[in-house]
Formats: C-alpha cells, sequence, structure tokens
C-alpha cells in the first residue's frame, strides 16, 4: 500500500476577495448624554443629597419634637461644635483620641503581621495563630479594660493594651487569609530565586497580598475607633481626663445634649476623613493602579 503524496493532499487555497464597506459618514451620529445626566452619575453629587436629606430628616424631627433635651436640631448642633472648635476644646480632645489610637493600632498591626508571617512559614505558628484567634478574636475588647486598669492603672497605657487587642485579631486573620491565597505561581518564583524567611514574606507575601492587608488595616481602624471611644467613657469618667469619649461623657452629666452630639458627629466626620483620605488614597496608589482589584 503506497502513501498518497504530500504534494497531492495540501490544502485548497481560498482566493482573495476585496469586499467594499459602507462609508459611515452618512450614519447618525450618537448625541452625547443630557447635562443632568452626566451630573447625576457623579457619586459625590448622590452621596451629598442623601446627606443633606438626613440632615433635613433629624431637623424637621427635633422641631416636631420640641425638646432640646432629648434631641437637638441640627442647627443645634452645629452652633455647639462650631462653639467648641473655636474654643479649642474640641480640637484638643480630638487629638488625644488620635494620638492614644495611632499608638495602639501601629502595635497592633505591626504584631499581626509578624503573627501571621510565623503562621506562613512555621506549623507551630499555625498552630498558634489559630489557637489565638479562636480563644481572644471573640473576646470584646471593652471587656479587657477593668483588667487593663489593674495591670497598667490609670493612663494611656491601660488604653493602648485594648486597642492592640481589638486591632491584633482581625488584622491577623485577614492578613493570614490573605497570605494563603496567593498563587502557587509566585510562591515557587520566591523559592527558585533563594528567598526565604523574612524576604519571602517581605518581597513575595506581602505584596501579593496588599489587597488583604489593606482590608485587614481598615477593619482594624474601625474596630479601634470604636473600643477607643467607648473605653474612654469608661477611662475618663475613673481619671477625669480623656479625648472624644470624655468629653461626651462629661457633656452627658451636665445635660448638654447638643454637645453630647457635637462629640459624636466629631467621631463620624474623623472616621470619614481617614476612610475617604488616607485608605482610599493608598488604594488607589497601590491595589488599584497595579491593577490587583476592579
Amino acid at each position: 500500500m503506497t502513501l498518497p503524496n504530500a504534494e497531492t493532499q495540501s490544502p485548497p487555497i481560498r482566493p482573495e476577495y476585496h469586499r467594499e464597506l459602507t462609508p459611515l459618514h452618512d450614519l447618525p451620529l450618537e448625541r452625547p448624554l443630557p447635562f443632568s445626566t452626566r451630573l447625576w452619575n457623579q457619586a459625590w453629587l448622590r452621596k451629598s443629597l442623601l446627606l443633606l436629606g438626613l440632615l433635613l430628616l433629624w431637623q424637621a424631627a427635633a422641631l416636631w419634637q420640641q425638646n432640646d433635651l432629648m434631641l437637638p436640631s441640627f442647627t443645634q448642633t452645629l452652633r455647639a461644635f462650631v462653639d467648641d472648635v473655636q474654643s479649642g476644646e474640641l480640637p484638643s480632645k480630638m487629638a488625644i483620641s488620635l494620638v492614644t489610637l495611632l499608638k495602639g493600632y501601629v502595635i497592633g498591626s505591626l504584631l499581626a503581621l509578624v503573627l501571621s508571617a510565623l503562621a506562613v512559614s512555621t506549623q507551630l505558628g499555625r498552630d498558634l495563630l489559630g489557637m489565638l484567634t479562636s480563644m481572644l478574636n471573640p473576646l470584646p475588647a471593652i471587656a479587657l479594660l477593668p483588667l487593663a486598669l489593674l495591670w497598667f492603672g490609670l493612663g494611656e497605657n491601660s488604653l493602648i493594651f485594648v486597642l492592640v487587642h481589638s486591632v491584633l485579631w482581625p488584622m491577623a486573620l485577614t492578613t493570614w487569609s490573605g497570605f494563603m491565597s496567593v498563587s502557587e505561581t509566585l510562591r515557587m518564583a520566591g523559592r527558585n530565586y533563594g528567598l526565604t524567611g523574612l524576604r519571602y514574606v517581605w518581597q513575595i507575601l506581602i505584596p501579593a497580598a496588599l489587597p488583604s492587608i489593606l482590608a485587614g488595616l481598615k477593619i482594624g481602624w474601625a474596630f479601634a475607633w470604636r473600643t477607643l471611644i467607648a473605653a474612654e467613657l469608661v477611662f475618663g469618667a475613673s481619671s477625669g481626663a480623656g479625648g472624644l469619649g470624655w468629653y461626651i461623657f462629661q457633656n452627658r452629666n451636665e445635660l448638654f445634649t447638643d454637645r453630647v452630639f457635637a462629640g459624636l458627629a466629631s467621631v463620624i466626620i474623623i472616621g470619614l476623613l481617614v476612610e475617604s483620605l488616607i485608605f482610599a488614597t493608598l488604594e488607589r496608589l497601590t491595589v488599584r493602579k497595579w491593577g490587583m482589584v476592579k
């Protein structure tokens, strides 16, 4: 049996042809979106309108109730806020709270990173992280304040202790989850370059898990900020000094409800500023710029 010749079995060649395309200049051009539609697509405008609606609802409810002790109006709260800012009382309380928060937040974040790096490197570290998070993560940080006062006394160290507890465990869990989600290709690339230990964590795992680390930082910030205000309510009542929590507690005792609302508004404003200016900018300059998130 003879095999067919390769030349006789070559595939047929399709003939070339030229197709005339319909000119586009006769087609109607699409009209641009109306100005109102383009304006409504701006997220800042929609959020501003929602905020304005909530403030108007607050003002209407206060005017309908007519009880400044129970619910001061928005204008009364704004007046108290402006007066205390001009007097310097609110800025000083904010500074006290933020300095204390920053100390506990930095310590807790570093400890969380160390525990996560240890867990990804050794089996003993994984067992330690799993056991500690299972035991201590469900424990409310504010519940440790009496023990912190017993150990560290009436001072800033007690607040830093509960702040570290509130930041450490949620951030350690999110960082560990980010480390475990790093692709095996990147892990093998790091090993091929001879990276081990801290160099492997710093140059491979942390850049690849940066979205999860940023999410842990935001969660830790929210937990720490809430814990600080709650702890200052107790801490300020015990020592007669403190930040925004003590400001709220003191004005509540003196029945200055408008100033209580001004303190609560300060907590909200600081939280929004940190979220929109610090974390959003950090995310835009890193993970969004590198295409790691949508």
